[in-house]
């Protein structure tokens, strides 16, 4: 093989990875949605169960299963965070900023005392759907209609993907690594606020 084809090859394989990523998160935010607004319904199911470990357990594997999707969209949302990726590939324009909204929700669940906090919870499940009406929207109406003609169509659809609208979708990559950049900050000093004030450990 020549050096244009192994690159071509290599090229084609990253834009694949991509894609398949841009479109696997549009499952996970549905899910991460849905787990979310079924908190009430899970809460009342637990009283269903005549015996506490079954109970438990229903409760553990839903609340691992809500944030470890919701984890999941946010380390899949990293392709947001590459200026290259975002430039090269049909991706919804506003995808960054829907990471940032799930990684201040995932702050949130760390900042608080969980489910037990409700105001806590109400604030993760706007951030959530903001996050996924901030993804879904402009992919299935702009990078979802690429292969589309139309006069709407032709002048809506470039707005929303990223490789036709660089000028909007480059500012907002970084702007979105930026917003992640300080609420990572905010994260560290939360976890080491302990050491930093010098808080001898229970014995």
């Amino acid at each position: 093989m020549t050096p244009d084809q192994v690159s071509g090859f290599f090229d084609a394989g990253e834009g694949f990875v991509e894609g398949t990523i841009a479109a696997a998160l549009v499952v996970l935010w549905i899910l991460s949605v849905a787990l979310h607004l079924a908190r009430p319904y899970m809460v009342r199911t637990t009283g269903k169960f005549t015996l506490r470990l079954g109970a438990d357990l229903w409760w553990i594997i839903y609340v691992a299963l809500r944030d470890l999707i919701l984890l999941q969209v946010f380390l899949g949302s990293f392709i947001f965070l590459y200026p290259d990726v975002v430039s090269g590939q049909d991706l919804p324009i506003t995808g960054g900023l829907a990471a940032a909204c799930a990684f201040a929700a995932l702050l949130i669940k760390l900042m608080t005392k969980g489910d037990e906090d409700l105001r806590g919870m109400r604030a993760q499940v706007l951030l959530v759907g903001l996050g996924a009406v901030l993804y879904l929207t402009p992919y299935f109406l702009g990078t979802q209609m690429t292969l589309l003609t139309g006069t709407v169509t032709s002048q809506v659809m470039p707005l929303l993907v990223t490789s036709r609208n660089p000028d909007l979708a480059l500012p907002l990559c970084y702007l979105s690594a930026l917003l992640i950049g300080v609420m990572g900050v905010v994260a560290v000093v939360y976890n080491l606020r302990p050491t930093m004030t010098g808080r001898p450990k229970a014995a």
